[in-house]
């Protein structure tokens, strides 16, 4: 298979900014597969069924406003336990990976469903109040009236939902880098995970 890093992990732990950052220095494309769950889980609370839009996305459904509201986000973390949904948009997920030129791609399933024999795979993750504080000051600098207490709850529902489902839950794979990111900057995280690509062989550009 092409070079593929694997990177796994709950909301808000800055698996998506790692994973943003190792793309670009290690010249690799780069999947958010969060926004596939979020794009099917925004055309359900238009009122489409589940599996139906799975099946249906496009891509321009994946730039569409609104997917990184709350609402959207408990959408996303609902159609995620649907098996029938994770199946639509399994064969998307494989044929990016395996592109040539390599890539990363972050989700909650990617090192033990996705990428299974991916060369690189880390678990990113943090305590889940330091996860809350970060949503939280996302979005209320963009314009969302929430409270902490309910950010906090939130990322506790999702935690437990992705983790409890019985297809493909959250789960670190065996072989997976543990990256704990709760007292990190994000330049220490980036720095931390660069080391584990480079180990296994990638160089930077």
């Amino acid at each position: 298979m092409s070079f593929c890093v694997a990177i796994d992990g709950p909301a808000a732990s800055g698996k998506g900014t790692i994973a943003r950052a190792l793309a670009a220095r290690f010249g690799l494309e780069h999947l958010d597969t969060g926004l596939l769950y979020r794009a099917v889980g925004r055309r359900t609370l238009l009122g489409e069924e589940a599996e139906a839009a799975s099946r249906a996305l496009m891509a321009q459904d994946l730039a569409a406003e609104g997917l990184r509201t709350p609402e959207v986000a408990q959408a996303a973390s609902r159609v995620a336990a649907i098996p029938a949904v994770r199946s639509a948009l399994f064969d998307f997920q494989r044929a990016f990976a395996a592109r040539a030129g390599g890539a990363v791609l972050d989700g909650r399933d990617i090192g033990t469903v996705i990428c299974p024999d991916a060369p690189v795979k880390l678990f990113v993750t943090a305590a889940a109040e330091a996860r809350a504080k970060r949503r939280y000051d996302e979005l209320v600098a963009a314009g969302h009236d929430v409270t902490l207490e309910t950010v906090l709850e939130d990322v506790k529902a999702r935690d437990a939902r992705d983790a409890e489902r019985s297809d493909a839950p959250m789960v670190a794979a065996a072989d997976a880098v543990l990256l704990d990111t709760t007292e990190l900057s994000i330049h220490e995280a980036v720095a931390r995970a660069c080391t584990v690509v480079e180990a296994a062989g990638r160089p930077p550009l």
